[in-house]
């Protein structure tokens, strides 16, 4: 296939209007995440290409490795596909491939859009600036990575079998593969584009924004068991519930929610102490960068206010009794945020509040 002179960007890939990708990364990316796409419309103008470019890329690998009506084999396939188009020069026939293999198996018509639009996305990507396309790249192949393991770690989701991690390092991998590599990619697309972080030390920020979003991840994780362990996925260590005479089998039986406590304490504990790196890491931006601040706020209250009421659920292990944030909570928490966020007094005090909930509860 034909390449034009000097450039990666195979000539089959569709080029991408200013109102296509202004559907894109605004319409496409309201219709499959409202939450996060209130972050991206915070962040400043030059980041909200890169940053919501790699959340459609990631959302469209989550799609296809969530695809139930799919075998996990075949997802894999798609999914390995995918990885290899992200890391580039893509093509349009194997994107094509993916869009007819997945397309009808969705059941919300914004998940079909956005594999349709794979495309058009990967166009984008490749004609991106550098350093924003490696860094676009690098991120989607590692969640990838996180992706590919649930598959080939865990059975089937209607198999009835029930598989877990071993040990509590397993946990803190796949918390780094899914969710800690995000903290990683912010931090140094960010900086690529914020001068006022000239002075930040990248290594430093780094390990601190990995460990920001190994706390967002470990409170979807822990918020989440009764619903993963129905599909057959046990986040908990193996090692962790044996240790107080459980099995991840046990975890079936919401009754077992008072004997198994132990083990969500303590983890929610070591979330804890993420979310500590996490409010280091939004204090460290300057107060006059105040939508990249709010961008950062707004996950750790709402992460922190679902700490709390898991730590609160008596019922954690039923799956009729979620332990979720309000979408009028998160809305009246945006609202209030503006103000907050140029005082570190301020910020420091709403999520203290929110950390001796936790803590109070656990």
């Amino acid at each position: 296939m034909a390449e034009i002179p000097g450039s990666e960007i195979e000539v089959n890939l569709p080029d991408v209007s200013t109102a296509q990708r202004r559907r894109l990364l605004e319409d496409l990316l309201r219709g499959v995440s409202r939450t996060f796409y209130l972050t991206i419309r915070v962040l400043p103008a030059s980041l909200r290409q890169p940053v919501g470019l790699a959340y459609l890329l990631a959302r469209a690998a989550d799609t296809i490795a969530d695809t139930r009506l799919v075998s996990p084999g075949q997802r894999l396939t798609h999914l390995l596909s995918l990885r290899d188009q992200v890391k580039g020069p893509a093509a349009l026939e194997p994107l094509q491939r993916i869009q007819q293999g997945l397309t009808d198996q969705q059941s919300l018509p914004e998940e079909r859009t956005l594999l349709a639009s794979l495309p058009a996305l990967c166009s984008l990507l490749e004609k991106s600036p550098e350093p924003d396309r490696s860094l676009v790249r690098w991120v989607v192949e590692t969640l990838t990575l996180g992706m590919e393991a649930d598959l080939t770690a865990f059975p089937p989701e209607d198999s009835g079998l029930l598989a877990s991690l071993e040990h509590a390092a397993d946990l803190d991998f796949y918390a780094y593969q899914v969710a800690g590599c995000v903290g990683e990619f912010w931090t140094k697309i960010t900086m690529a584009h914020q001068p006022a972080l000239k002075g930040w030390d990248g290594e430093h920020m780094s390990k601190t924004g990995v460990a920001f979003g190994k706390a967002l991840q470990l409170t979807n994780v822990l918020r989440d068991v009764p619903k993963d362990l129905r599909i057959g996925r046990c986040y908990f260590p193996r090692a962790d519930l044996a240790g107080i005479g459980l099995s991840p089998e046990d975890l079936l039986d919401p009754a077992k929610g008072p004997a198994a406590r132990p083990v969500l304490v303590a983890w929610i504990g070591t979330a804890l102490e993420h979310y500590a790196s996490a409010e280091e890491y939004l204090i460290a931006i300057p107060r006059r960068c105040l939508r990249l601040r709010l961008a950062v706020l707004w996950p750790i209250l709402i992460g922190l206010a679902t700490l709390a009421r898991l730590a609160t659920n008596g019922s954690w292990l039923d799956p009729a009794h979620p332990s979720r944030v309000s979408r009028g909570w998160v809305y009246r928490t945006l609202a209030l945020s503006g103000p907050c966020a140029y005082s570190n007094r301020l910020m420091r005090a709403w999520i203290g509040r929110l950390r001796r909930d936790v803590e109070s509860a656990i």
